[in-house]
């Protein structure tokens, strides 16, 4: 048995003060004094951490908003003195996909490395948008042997980069075929790169980093190739190379030499892309060619002809950031478009011979997991990797301006620890998941749709026959 994926992690604290939910108003105009105080008795012990942040609070309106909100002291204070709120600066976080509670959650899994748990549990809607439409199988979880996130049991996350082959043909007991070549990262995670208006000048620095101690690919812009702030550039680039998938722009020159020594490589999708993967299988015979295909009106039909063609090894399907079609006026969800190019490749008799990775709304662990059993092997993401530096996602981000996160003053070890942290709990997540569901192997959850209920289907077979099916906004 091969030795167990682990990520070796360690606390890294917040640099600015913590934007949490709830905070406890406390109106002591009434107060008895009582002696076993039901704020002293907080199982999370925030009275206590209350005190030391206002002994050493900077800003007048930095108010402690760290409750875990499980409303024990608003409901035992015998004077109703106490009363919970919600941070409005909490409020203000990302966007309407990327909501608050994604980006609290990511902060936290940053910050200890561990699963998030909330004191108030889960508050919101069953189904919703996108990947909250979807639920997975979680029927084997009340088995004590399936518990691999402690040990007790290998669930293996790796995954297989590039074509396999349909069959095996042998000359007696000695195989015939050409095997071609296939990467294996340790977990279905590819770290994309991050758009102009989602990135500061190290930021490609730390990403590398990153990648090479978690053992996973972050893709590369070659054009930001030797990156902004690196010494000793010689050392750095062979340490670092073979965890990094160059993206190579049509425009720009192939860096041969630095090629070489890299395991995969992208390109954007074009009419010549045949000629573009030989030229490069030219200069480097061994990498595996990942094709870029933007998810727009034409993007799944030409992820499906890709799939066709025999020089294909890899197609990297991206959405928009939300995880919508793009350019779209009534777009589909990223799932939805997953599904469809599984399914299709399928019929082709071509799924098992090329890689599909999909990104755009990979926002949580679980939306790992649910791309996969839509049909993805892997997924790609970048956004969570920022907002683990304490991004605040604002709408009004743009160059130039004044970042209140302060980006681009992080320390190299402070933003290596936060990203390598979150990488650590998506894996956790994932073999929760994973485990929940009897899975051992996430190769095999690949596609299989019968470990997960969708809302729309459910309410389709339930609801149809009596009002019809639902039409598209």
């Amino acid at each position: 048995m091969p030795d167990k994926y682990h990520i070796h992690t360690t606390p890294v604290p917040p640099r600015l003060p913590r934007i949490g939910k709830y905070g406890v108003v406390d109106w002591r105009e009434d107060c008895a004094g009582c002696h076993n105080c039901v704020k002293k008795a907080c199982v999370y012990d925030r009275h206590r951490q209350e005190l030391e942040y206002i002994r050493n609070i900077k800003e007048f309106n930095s108010l402690f908003f760290d409750c875990m909100g499980c409303f024990s002291c608003v409901q035992n204070c015998t004077k109703n003195l106490l009363c919970l709120t919600i941070n409005s600066e909490y409020e203000r976080l990302g966007n309407s996909y990327w909501n608050p509670d994604i980006i609290q959650s990511t902060w936290m899994q940053s910050e200890t490395a561990a699963v998030p748990v909330s004191g108030a549990g889960y508050r919101g809607k069953f189904a919703g948008h996108g990947f909250d439409s979807m639920w997975t199988d979680m029927s084997e979880i009340v088995r004590p042997t399936r518990d691999g996130i402690h040990g007790r049991e290998y669930i293996s996350t790796s995954v297989d980069v590039g074509r396999k082959l349909s069959y095996l043909e042998l000359r007696g007991k000695d195989p015939v075929s050409t095997f071609p070549k296939v990467v294996s990262i340790q977990m279905p995670l590819i770290i994309d790169m991050n758009p102009p208006e989602f990135t500061f000048p190290r930021l490609e620095r730390f990403i590398v980093e990153t990648a090479s101690i978690t053992d996973l690919v972050a893709i590369i812009d070659s054009r930001k190739w030797p990156l902004a702030g690196e010494e000793n550039q010689g050392r750095a680039m062979e340490k670092h190379l073979p965890h990094i998938a160059f993206h190579l722009h049509p425009d720009a020159p192939v860096p041969h030499d630095v090629l070489k020594k890299t395991r995969l490589a992208e390109i954007p999708d074009s009419h010549s892309v045949e000629d573009h993967i030989k030229e490069l299988k030219d200069i480097h015979p061994g990498i595996v060619i990942l094709i870029r295909v933007d998810l727009d009106s034409k993007g799944v039909q030409r992820a499906i002809e890709l799939a066709d063609m025999d020089e294909v090894e890899a197609i990297h399907v991206v959405a928009d950031f939300n995880g919508n079609e793009i350019g779209v006026e009534n777009p589909r969800f990223i799932k939805d478009m997953i599904r469809e190019i599984h399914s299709t490749i399928i019929k082709g008799g071509k799924r098992d011979e090329v890689t599909i990775i999909a990104g755009g709304g990979i926002a949580l662990p679980e939306h790992m997991a649910k791309a996969v059993i839509c049909g993805a092997d892997l997924v790609s993401t970048y956004l969570p990797l920022m907002i683990s530096l304490e991004c605040r996602l604002c709408a009004e981000c743009h160059p130039g301006t004044r970042c209140p996160a302060d980006l681009d003053r992080v320390d190299h070890k402070y933003a290596v620890g936060r990203m390598r942290n979150l990488i650590a709990a998506w894996h956790l997540q994932l073999i929760e998941v994973m485990g929940a569901m009897g899975m051992r192997e996430v190769r095999r959850l690949r596609g299989d749709v019968g470990r997960a209920m969708f809302y729309e289907e459910l309410e389709e077979e339930i609801f149809g026959e009596l009002f019809g099916s639902r039409k598209r906004a």
